[in-house]
């Protein structure tokens, strides 16, 4: 994002939320015009697109064992110039990505801000597949030196601080808060008094996930379905993390699944919550 939470254009590394076919009657032409979030409800540019293009790229060389299309010069370029804009030290000082309300899954609100989950899998993935497909040239070399830096850090922050099983549930529910120093045990200064009450019974003997979203003195602790999986994908979750993750879904099938493939995010918002949140107008909403 950028000056007054503007959307930075592709010049700088982020992708069109859509396009829009313009159709001129008189001279019978055509032409695409691209939206980078000023039409999308809220004007919030996607941050997610821009990994979504890596990854789906990386899926494509690896599957056809082509790289032609990943060696072109335009997408070496557009694989550092997103990267580049995720890497600026503008965005925060944490290794996890600062980004808006809004910015992932749909053009509205969903209480996802700051530092949420769903983003920071698919920037961990991005990253990833970035390093695999970018050259082995000087430009190449220095964005690839950039990432695995980025990598480390950002690994080490997510299994630590976004990690979530009955052990670290317990871990929060003992803390002190108000605590200085660089021994300080509650980084994050998180209350006790604000886990709230469904995650005891949530939470299994064997299973665990990464939360929603951690910031200062306050933690979203609902489940997300994609970026949970994307961790197991991405290996941003250990070995024994993804096991936990698959467990918890086991024990919680019927929270999780129900008569549905997947649920995206639980618990769900209830009575008018989810009007306050997405700011969806109950008359356009079955």
């Amino acid at each position: 994002m950028g000056e007054k939470g503007r959307p930075i254009h592709l010049g700088a590394g982020v992708m069109p939320a859509s396009f829009k076919v313009l159709h001129d009657p008189v001279k019978n032409y055509e032409t695409i015009i691209a939206d980078f979030g000023e039409c999308a409800i809220g004007r919030v540019a996607p941050i997610d697109l821009g990994f979504w293009w890596i990854i789906l790229l990386c899926a494509y060389t690896k599957s056809t064992g082509d790289t032609s299309l990943a060696e072109l010069p335009e997408c070496q370029r557009g694989i550092r110039l997103i990267s580049t804009l995720c890497l600026s030290e503008a965005f925060d000082t944490f290794p996890t990505l600062l980004c808006a309300d809004g910015c992932c899954m749909i053009d509205r609100r969903m209480g996802v801000y700051e530092y949420p989950i769903e983003i920071q899998a698919l920037f961990f993935m991005a990253l990833r597949c970035a390093l695999y497909l970018l050259k082995n040239d000087d430009e190449g070399k220095e964005c690839a030196d950039r990432i695995s830096k980025r990598l480390h850090a950002l690994s080490y922050h997510m299994r630590s601080f976004f990690w979530l099983d009955i052990k670290q549930l317990n871990d929060i529910y003992r803390y002190k808060t108000e605590e200085y120093s660089h021994t300080a045990v509650n980084k994050f200064n998180v209350m006790p008094d604000s886990l709230p009450d469904w995650v005891f019974d949530f939470m299994p003997t064997r299973g665990g996930y990464f939360i929603g979203n951690v910031s200062p003195a306050r933690m979203d602790f609902r489940w997300f379905c994609l970026s949970n999986c994307i961790a197991i994908l991405s290996s941003l979750a250990t070995p024994e993390q993804a096991s936990a993750i698959m467990d918890l879904i086991e024990s919680r099938w019927e929270e999780l699944v129900g008569e549905m493939p997947l649920k995206i995010c639980y618990p769900a918002m209830e009575s008018h919550e989810w009007r306050i949140v997405t700011g969806c107008d109950p008359k356009n909403t079955g």
